[in-house]
């Protein structure tokens, strides 16, 4: 068992707060020394009490899936023997109502594009074969309810 940490850190700064027009910008503090700008989503909060320029919770939900399924992928590939050159997934989340009513990430889709080098390349099967056993393995996708979809661009081979 593993446990991970992260400190979220906000503070008030004067504004006035009971009117609701506080500025939602924040940090995220993680163990290694990483700090990452923080902020409400300006789709659910207005500008400028949201920063556009920060990660918002969103956000960062949509990469934790689309950056395990990476590193599960890129494990799963080098034991197989491929050799992996690149890879880019642009991911996305849709934020809709789910089956009780309520805002939820209802949809995660991946869209991995994995350039391969060396002479032996796998086929499209075999590389479906690969992101379904990285999204098999994934412990962040193995943690949500939200549906988690994969489409892999595949490139011609």
């Amino acid at each position: 068992m593993s446990e991970y940490t992260a400190q979220i850190v906000w503070q008030r700064d004067g504004q006035r707060f009971t009117d609701r027009r506080y500025r939602r910008a924040h940090e995220w503090r993680f163990d290694g020394g990483a700090v990452v700008a923080g902020s409400s989503s300006p789709q659910v909060v207005a500008v400028p009490m949201s920063e556009v320029s920060a990660v918002d919770p969103e956000e960062a939900f949509v990469a934790s899936l689309a950056s395990c399924h990476m590193l599960w992928f890129l494990d799963i590939a080098c034991r197989a023997g491929w050799l992996v050159d690149d890879y880019r997934d642009a991911a996305s989340g849709l934020l809709a109502a789910d089956e009780r009513g309520r805002l939820a990430m209802t949809l995660v889709t991946l869209r991995p594009r994995v350039s391969f080098g060396g002479d032996h390349r796998p086929d499209a099967a075999q590389i479906h074969r690969l992101h379904e056993a990285a999204h098999e393995a994934c412990f962040i996708a193995n943690s949500v309810r939200t549906a988690l979809r994969c489409e892999p661009v595949i490139d011609a081979l």
